[in-house]
């Protein structure tokens, strides 16, 4: 079975029952093993922290994160981090700075072999490497 790296976007819409947007993304995860960075859990325990959830609520999330495989950080995702955001910065790159958790996400795919499902387009187009899959307009 193929694995799809989720971005905390996509997860999020996912996680929640009344969000339309969750159904733009259905169809690329069915069937295929949902993949979770560690970056994308962080974001969501800050979710957790700044929303005050509640004890029900945060063993929910960690519920989702368990029927996830996680790609956790190595060295070969700590190389690869520093190459994407070197080639970003260089001339022959895009002259573009993306967010350093955006950054560590996209180097989780890149170094795996991952497509990426992220409604946030912008924040990942033009990545070298990255196999990017969005519904954003």
């Amino acid at each position: 079975m193929d694995q799809i790296l989720v971005d905390t976007d996509v997860f999020s819409f996912l996680l929640r029952q009344r969000d339309t947007r969750a159904e733009l993304y259905r169809p690329h995860i069915q069937n295929r093993i949902v993949v979770l960075s560690y970056v994308t859990i962080g974001e969501l325990y800050l979710w957790a922290e700044m929303r005050n959830w509640g004890v029900a609520r945060l063993r929910l999330l960690e519920g989702k994160i368990r029927a996830t495989t996680v790609v956790r950080y190595d060295l070969e995702v700590c190389r690869t981090y520093a190459a994407l955001k070197y080639r970003l910065r260089t001339p022959m790159g895009s002259h573009r700075v993306v967010g350093d958790n955006d950054l560590w996400l996209a180097a989780c795919a890149v170094r795996h072999e991952l497509p990426l499902v992220t409604h946030n387009r912008h924040h990942f187009e033009n990545i070298p490497g990255l196999n990017m899959i969005s519904e954003a307009p």
